[in-house]
């Protein structure tokens, strides 16, 4: 219930103001069944601003942080991602994709949409990375279409880090439908996995036009950090005397 409180009498309405989103191709996305909402992830406001668009419910696969911060400010950000039907994930250990795909296999198994992002976490730079797998295990396994999408301006609006958005146009594009049903049995080959998330990143980079990287986000991360540690490191800063 909650859900649609936020989104029809006090999120939805406040994100339409603020941003204004553009939306484009909407009739892509099917008014009934299972299907998934594969995009690019740019912002933080990602999570809210397409489920504020969208006519049908869509539950995102959210990190499990969100859902064990500390603190009043960590309980009622975990009260407001549950109240959004949101599912945390637990992104570390070698178990992590095998929970996320059984989460979001139990979300298609209702009949209901939902929300990847295949490149596993936001982009820190505004460019597209290379996408994990998992989507195509789900789509071949639920035998469900995918829906491309790009969130376009969501970097310039709220950056990371930064709390309050800026006043920025944003543009939610949709793709048609891409149907794998022709590799249907195929989920455990990874070829076919790989040639699957890259069809699908590509999708996404047609609708974006964003800049792509053929690595995975959280490995340039890691290296760009532990690039800045060091530097900082050889390089301390003088204290100002």
């Amino acid at each position: 219930m909650f859900y649609y409180v936020l989104k029809y009498v006090i999120l939805g309405p406040l994100l339409r103001l603020v941003f204004r989103p553009r939306i484009e191709g909407l009739e892509h996305v099917p008014s009934t069944g299972a299907a998934i909402v594969a995009g690019n992830h740019l912002s933080f406001s990602d999570h809210f601003l397409m489920p504020a668009i969208l006519k049908r419910r869509i539950t995102f696969l959210a990190k499990a942080e969100y859902f064990t911060g500390p603190g009043i400010k960590g309980r009622l950000t975990a009260a407001f991602f549950r109240s959004a039907g949101q599912i945390p994930v637990d992104r570390s250990g070698k178990d992590a994709g095998q929970a996320a795909i059984r989460e979001g296999l139990g979300v298609l198994s209702k009949d209901e949409l939902l929300g990847i992002y295949p490149e596993g976490t936001r982009s820190h730079d505004g460019r597209l990375y290379k996408g994990k797998v998992g989507v195509a295990v789900m789509a071949l396994k639920a035998q469900v279409p995918v829906i491309p999408c790009a969130m376009i301006g969501t970097f310039e609006a709220q950056p990371p880090g930064k709390v309050i958005p800026n006043i920025h146009p944003v543009v939610i594009r949709f793709g048609k439908p891409l149907d794998f049903s022709r590799y249907a049995g195929m989920e455990n080959e990874k070829a076919i996995l790989r040639a699957i998330t890259d069809e699908i990143m590509y999708a996404i980079l047609t609708l974006s036009e964003q800049e792509y990287v053929d690595r995975y986000a959280a490995v340039v991360k890691a290296e760009e950090a532990a690039e800045k540690a060091e530097k900082a490191r050889k390089f301390p800063r003088m204290p100002l005397s």
